[in-house]
């Protein structure tokens, strides 16, 4: 029998047409920002951007990701450098300010933070370019032992003394009962995305990008969450609670703990995948909610 914890996850899961209008109502429109190249941002940007670079030669669009409209790597006399840029007056360009504040404390996993630029109406930031490709997170691909490095570089990173968000605050409206959310409070410092594009397999190991949502909670939820976006890239609930168990601090995570974290975490994809339905969100929410009937239904 499903524990309640699921049956109430289950009475969550409602039909796509009112969990879209209920995201709609808290959050606004959804989409993904829509992507631009760098050619097309207004001159003033481009000229303050230039100020740190030199002239740009031209720059290449990166296609992976929904959450910037600039992404690309600028190609200067001086070499490489990767920009990521959001409309100033966007919902979401506080994830930039984040990522910004954050980046000094996870160099030895992520690009350095070169510059950041704020005119024109955006807001870019410059990183150092990093040779390299996104991880395959497929079943049998040989990039998962780099992937499980990663993450447990992350774990062993201290959580700075900055104002970041706590777990139990990200997830807290997908929640019923205010005690699950004390499950997941921590100390650690989590980067909560462990999208393939988000991990590089590079000549000097993995590294870690896109650090827009650093959160404090306890160090298996970053394991939990790249293996959820294991699930999302074809293994089975088993073979990605299989490759979580090589983590101590998975091995050690509260099971009731681990349940509310997977339950909430489905409520959340459902509702992003009603709100802004593309491939990678959808495949997330079937994974989330896979693993929360199983968790649900074991003994």
């Amino acid at each position: 029998m499903p524990t309640g914890l699921a049956t109430s996850a289950r009475r969550s899961w409602t039909s796509c047409s009112l969990v879209t209008l209920l995201f709609r109502i808290r959050h606004g429109k959804i989409m993904a920002i829509p992507r631009i190249d760098w050619a097309a941002l207004p001159a003033a940007v481009q000229d303050a951007v230039e100020t740190h670079t030199g002239p740009v030669l031209h720059a290449d669009t990166a296609s992976a990701g929904d959450n910037s409209a600039v992404a690309a790597t600028l190609h200067t006399r001086a070499g490489r450098v990767f920009a990521k840029g959001i409309p100033t007056d966007h919902r979401q360009v506080w994830t930039q300010h984040e990522e910004a504040r954050i980046n000094p404390h996870v160099l030895a996993i992520a690009p350095r933070l070169l510059w950041q630029v704020e005119t024109g109406g955006w807001h870019l930031l410059g990183f150092e370019h990093v040779a390299g490709r996104h991880a395959d997170y497929s079943p049998g691909s040989p990039d998962l032992p780099a992937v499980a490095e990663a993450v447990r570089a992350v774990n062993g990173i201290p959580c700075p003394d900055l104002p970041i968000k706590a777990m139990s605050q990200r997830l807290a409206e997908f929640a019923s009962d205010p005690a699950d959310l004390r499950l997941l409070d921590g100390d650690s410092l989590l980067h909560t995305d462990f999208a393939p594009h988000n991990v590089l397999i590079t000549g000097r190991g993995a590294l870690v990008v896109d650090w827009a949502w650093p959160t404090r909670g306890p160090a298996w939820v970053d394991v939990a969450v790249a293996a959820m976006r294991l699930m999302g890239a074809g293994h089975t609930v088993i073979q990605a609670e299989a490759w979580a168990d090589q983590f101590p601090v998975w091995q050690t995570a509260p099971r009731r703990a681990v349940d509310v974290f997977v339950t909430l975490s489905a409520r959340l994809w459902r509702q992003v995948s009603c709100g802004n339905p593309r491939p990678w969100s959808v495949r997330l929410a079937a994974a989330s909610g896979q693993w929360a009937d199983h968790l649900a239904y074991r003994v």
